[in-house]
């Protein structure tokens, strides 16, 4: 099984959303659209995705 890694060829900001979205074979547009509905909720999307960021690492494509 592979592990997730943060996406520097698709990313935005850091990666994150695209690493997990390439993980699970998901459109990471969809998951970036799911996530900023959360963040603009009260559920607390960007702490999570900046503790994502720490913790996932980075691919090694360049």
């Amino acid at each position: 099984m592979n592990n997730i890694r943060r996406d520097s060829q698709n990313n935005i900001f850091a990666g994150v959303l695209s690493g997990i979205a390439k993980h699970f074979n998901w459109n990471a547009t969809f998951l970036r659209i799911i996530w900023v509905i959360l963040t603009l909720t009260p559920f607390p999307g960007l702490i999570i995705y900046l503790l994502l960021w720490i913790i996932i690492p980075k691919d090694d494509a360049k």
